[in-house]
């Protein structure tokens, strides 16, 4: 009973943070953002949405929370571990080697948070939220 509890939750989780990326993807959008992979994987790691905006490459992390009080944006921020930004910075370099439209690009890593709001979910992009050479 414990293990299909667990992958249950597993599976509400999941697609918890999917709705959260399709509406941080909407977010950027509206801030002139052209979506270039979502669930982005290589062997160096995985990024949540990899977004370009004239010549930035934007190497993005999403973070769902459940709660909307006080300092929740900064609990989301901070669960963001050193190892995970050195993967996602991995991750992302490899993906602007793969792709020649993104060689002539600066790669900057973002944060966008995720909380619950009133008719619709609060979102807040924090572009440069970390520095590549971490961890």
């Amino acid at each position: 009973m414990g293990k299909v509890r667990g992958a249950r939750n597993r599976v509400k989780a999941q697609r918890s943070g999917l709705s959260a990326e399709r509406w941080a993807c909407w977010l950027l959008r509206l801030k002139g953002y052209r979506i270039l992979a979502v669930n982005w994987r290589c062997a160096a790691g995985e990024v949540d949405i990899l977004a370009r905006r004239g010549a930035v490459l934007a190497a993005i992390e999403v973070k769902r929370r459940m709660e909307s009080e006080i300092g929740a944006d900064a609990t989301a921020l901070l669960a963001i571990s050193a190892k995970q930004q050195a993967r996602v910075a991995r991750a992302a370099e490899v993906f602007m080697g793969r792709r020649t439209d993104c060689r002539n690009v600066t790669l900057r890593l973002d944060a966008i948070t995720v909380l619950p709001g009133f008719l619709w979910p609060r979102l807040r992009h924090y572009p440069a939220a970390w520095q590549g050479d971490s961890a």
